[in-house]
């Protein structure tokens, strides 16, 4: 007879688990020293729960398998439920194994006690009380394998003494939990509806999002039928931007001009695999049909004329054959040609800017993609990272992107570094950080360090809260408690022994990047970037116009008129130089 604990390592390593994230705690014990005691499988630790959750997701993303994540009881698992929300909305398969207080002291206000199975129950596809050890084998595989099936988070709530109790050997957990394979399309009416609907539309527009993962071809050969631009949500970018000649950017906050155009002019917008939020940048007088697997999202951004339920590689190849070839390319060539003028004006942004001091971010970023292995791994902070990620950084097919895109959590961009790295120590991983994320999971410098994890980590030093800053512009708001007072992290990361680095001068930049990028080991570039720099959306509404003019007004009543001056230098000026 075994242990819990050592049924679920066993379990685990079935299915091709061989690592779990995490802190130890008491309630933890006897599943840690089952990780001890098996020797071919790691305690990847970290410096807060919230950190495992988060490298847990960006496992499940790069390998594309289950990955583990613990807490121990109380405030230990409560710490895991951000980083679970952003595995969960990301749809990729994370359990979370939330070690409990003793059984007959739940419901006593017992010391750390919590009711994890009601606090993770809107962050889970599976949350379930393990309640005597002979449930624990077919709780674990039921959780596995709604997170597979689903690719969403489950937790199984353990209370710590179950661990330990010796049960007999069943067949719950004996074979390996992996999805099952499946051909996903609509039926023969719902294809022939948007066949016809495509085949008599002029302009047909593309949106593509993280659902065209692994139909790039089938989805470029469909665009080429139907003379139709592709427009890709974030999300979408590493899986369909590369090696495709129908493609106009980005659209949405942080998008370019030319993909807001494309999707306007549309008679026809083809969604694919997306569930794109922002209401405002969807046409208003186009006809629209919706690809997803998921068929509770069908028109839940927008209005739709059809939806189409199934997945994007398999609708696409039964779509296909029904979609006459189109001969005028008006709309494509003039979204393409659009493209090029917007491509063309932010590329002249990034640029060391005649060696002004700050440095423009735009410009890191460009370094940064430019001198990036062609297999690296990108990890983005949410705010002003992400911008410069999105519209700088290439995709080629190898290449990942990892980010909370749909949560929107600061302070990503590094844990999902560390899980990143844990996957594969010899691939390229760059975090892309924030002031502000990097300074709020601080700690997990240490990890690297002490896990021994080569991350390279780039700092966009602006001292503030950026982004924030930008909401408040648009808002007319005068900026107010985004301050930040940093430190220098280059020499923070020297004295923890690793590279580091900080970067002021434009012209020190390339060196300071091939330098971190060329070290054995982690490594931190604190780079100086403009404060002001601003990431205009594609399209400016009236109110947010307002906004700015407001803002301008009230930052020069309260006295800060230096701040407006240097909004107009870094924003206006410059462009004018270019």
């Amino acid at each position: 007879m075994a242990t819990v604990a050592d049924h679920v390592i066993a379990t685990l390593k079935r299915s091709g688990v061989h690592r779990v994230y995490g802190i130890p705690g008491d309630s933890l014990n006897g599943f840690t020293d089952a990780i001890r005691r098996a020797g071919d499988f790691s305690w990847e630790q970290v410096r807060h729960e919230e950190t495992a959750a988060f490298a847990a997701a960006a496992d499940a993303a790069l390998s594309g398998r289950l990955a583990v994540c613990a807490g121990s009881c109380g405030p230990g698992n409560l710490h895991l439920i951000n980083g679970l929300y952003d595995a969960q909305r990301s749809r990729v398969p994370v359990l979370a194994i939330a070690a409990h207080i003793p059984l007959a002291e739940i419901g006593s206000d017992y010391f750390q006690e919590t009711h994890p199975q009601n606090l993770f129950r809107e962050c889970s596809v599976y949350c379930e009380l393990v309640s005597t050890p002979e449930q624990a084998p077919r709780i674990l595989e039921l959780a596995m394998r709604a997170a597979v099936e689903e690719n969403g988070v489950a937790v199984v709530v353990v209370p710590g003494e179950i661990f330990s109790t010796r049960v007999e050997t069943t067949a719950w957990g004996a074979r390996p939990v992996l999805p099952a394979g499946a051909v996903c399309h609509p039926d023969e009416r719902a294809l022939s509806a948007a066949a016809t609907m495509l085949n008599a539309a002029d302009n047909v527009t593309i949106l593509a999002g993280a659902g065209v993962a692994g139909a790039h071809d089938e989805v470029i050969d469909l665009a080429r039928t139907l003379a139709a631009p592709i427009v890709h949500a974030l999300r979408g970018k590493e899986y369909i931007e590369y090696d495709n000649p129908n493609d106009v950017g980005m659209t949405g906050l942080l998008g370019f001009a030319s993909g807001y155009k494309a999707i306007r002019e549309a008679d026809v917008l083809l969604m694919l695999g997306t569930d794109f939020p922002y209401q405002q940048f969807y046409p208003e007088r186009a006809k629209i049909i919706q690809v997803d697997i998921r068929g509770r999202n069908l028109g839940r951004r927008t209005p739709i004329d059809l939806g189409l339920l199934g997945t994007v590689v398999d609708t696409v190849a039964a779509l296909r054959p029904l979609l006459a070839t189109k001969t005028d390319r008006t709309h494509l060539e003039r979204s393409l040609g659009h493209y090029r003028k917007t491509r063309k004006r932010l590329d002249a942004l990034a640029s060391n800017d005649r060696d002004r001091t700050p440095i423009r971010p735009e410009y890191v970023a460009a370094v940064a993609n430019r001198l990036a292995s062609d297999d690296a791994v990108f990890t983005v902070d949410v705010g002003s990272p992400v911008v410069w990620a999105a519209r700088y950084v290439t995709m080629n097919g190898r290449r990942r992107l990892i980010g909370s895109f749909n949560h929107g959590t600061m302070a990503c961009a590094l844990p999902h570094a560390i899980g990143a790295q844990t996957v594969d120590r010899r691939r390229q991983v760059i975090a892309l950080a924030g002031d502000g994320g990097l300074a709020m999971l601080f700690g997990e410098l240490l990890t690297l360090a002490q896990n021994r994890l080569p991350v390279k980590v780039i700092v966009f030093n602006n001292s503030s809260l950026n982004f924030v800053e930008l909401e408040m512009k648009a808002a007319g708001i005068v900026n107010f408690g985004t301050e930040l007072h940093n430190p220098d992290f280059g020499a923070v990361a020297s004295a923890l022994g690793m590279f580091g680095r900080r970067v002021e001068q434009p012209g020190d930049l390339e060196a300071a990047l091939s330098d971190a990028f060329g070290y054995d080991g982690p490594a931190v570039v604190d780079v100086v970037t403009a404060r002001q720099e601003l990431s205009i959306p594609p399209a400016i509404t009236a109110e947010q116009a307002k906004g700015f003019s407001l803002y301008a007004i009230r930052t020069i009543l309260a006295g800060r008129g230096e701040e407006l001056l240097d909004l107009v230098t870094t924003n206006v000026a410059r462009r004018i130089l270019n």
